[in-house]
């Protein structure tokens, strides 16, 4: 009788072991997939400061072309 409640035993085991397995898989896939979209948003964000950073120095660039900052400029006559 002891022989057979440990072969049920060890056969449940083995079912209980081979979850775990199959779990740890889709969990490390979930993990690599993360991975590559936390890579993918870095590499996103990069791109898109460069081109906030461009557009500044372009912005600052035309404001020089016009003469002077409108910040510093009087106010008009009519004020």
């Amino acid at each position: 009788m002891a022989a057979v409640w440990r072969a049920t035993t060890m056969g449940e085991a083995d079912e209980r072991l081979m979850e775990l397995e199959v779990r740890l898989a889709f969990i490390d896939d979930t993990v690599n997939e993360l991975s590559s979209a936390d890579a993918e948003i870095a590499r996103r964000l990069d791109l898109l400061e460069r081109a906030v950073r461009q557009m500044r120095s372009d912005l600052s660039s035309m404001r020089a072309g016009l003469g002077s900052d409108p910040g510093t400029e009087p106010p008009p006559p009519h004020y």
